[in-house]
């Protein structure tokens, strides 16, 4: 694949609000033919993730139409697994509704923090979105003691088939701990409930210095399972990797056929992270962060070559 830059879409306005400082983990979903709604999660001055939307024009995703007033979905309650910011996972439509799969961030006192996988639902198309409960869906297990992390899904074969990030410590960078993190895949008949523990899919390079892999993308192209993914590096460096797939289980990574790559400089020069694939009118494009974790906001590329 080769995918043209076509620059930023959205910068955080920095203005004290609840949008001020980022919009992290760029979610591209189609909400109707002329419409595509990127989900994201905007942060505040403190670093608290509240998920809202970004509406743009299917003919010309550089046009903006609408960016929400108010979070989709806030935070939780007071000492529940969310209350301390959620980013998206990912969004699929069950019937008429819309669910959103999505990770919570809790502050604990011996750890960093801990994270897992909530459900919230939509009844109208996705302005609003409702809890399905205030605990996780996807909780710990002695396979992800600190990080289950749902961040892709697909419903085929009669059942929903989910990607996500498992993480059991931490890497001291600099005096600093950094999440350690790898890639599992589970399935579920329902979208809600599952098994204890699901089956590792990819795991770190060390050769290449990896600590941590995650934020798993899987979508099909060709009859085949595409997933993009994101790297960190003990030397620094955050950026997105793919592998492709027969039955999203067994993976051979290629870094070089995502086809996209940091630029020479710009918001984009130093990390290049989260990327989010949709098909819209014969097109094909990827939206992204960039350097910072989408403090810079998140942009986009279209395929020009598959």
């Amino acid at each position: 694949m080769k995918w043209e830059k076509k620059g930023l879409v959205y910068q955080p306005p920095k203005d004290g609000s609840w949008k001020d400082n980022s919009a992290l983990t760029p979610t591209a979903f189609l909400l109707d033919e002329n419409t595509i709604r990127v989900y994201v999660s905007f942060r505040d001055v403190k670093g608290v993730g509240r998920i809202g939307y970004i509406d743009l024009d299917a003919n010309n995703p550089s046009k903006i139409l609408k960016i929400s007033d108010v979070p989709v979905l806030n935070i939780g309650k007071d000492g529940m697994f969310d209350d301390n910011g959620v980013i998206l996972g990912d969004l699929i439509r069950v019937e008429d509704k819309i669910y959103m799969y999505y990770v919570g961030f809790q502050l604990v006192k011996k750890s960093k923090f801990l994270a897992y996988s909530g459900l919230a639902i939509s009844h109208d198309n996705g302005e609003t979105f409702k809890r399905y409960k205030n605990t996780p869906i996807l909780d710990r297990e002695d396979e992800a003691l600190y990080i289950r992390a749902i961040h892709s899904v697909i419903y085929e074969d009669n059942r929903f088939k989910f990607w996500y990030a498992t993480g059991n410590g931490w890497e001291n960078i600099n005096g600093i701990d950094f999440p350690q993190y790898d890639i599992n895949y589970i399935e579920s008949e329902d979208g809600i409930h599952f098994g204890e523990n699901g089956i590792k899919c990819i795991e770190n390079d060390k050769d290449n210095l990896e600590y941590r892999i995650g934020r798993p993308r899987t979508y099909k192209k060709d009859h085949k399972y595409i997933m993009n993914f994101t790297y960190g590096t003990t030397d620094g460096r955050y950026i997105a990797g793919q592998a492709i797939s027969e039955d999203g289980i067994n993976w051979e990574r290629d870094d070089k056929k995502l086809g996209i790559e940091l630029s020479e400089d710009g918001w984009d020069s130093i990390h290049l992270s989260y990327p989010s694939i949709i098909t819209i009118k014969e097109k094909t494009y990827m939206f992204y962060n960039g350097n910072n974790m989408g403090q810079d906001g998140f942009g986009y590329a279209e395929l020009v070559e598959k």
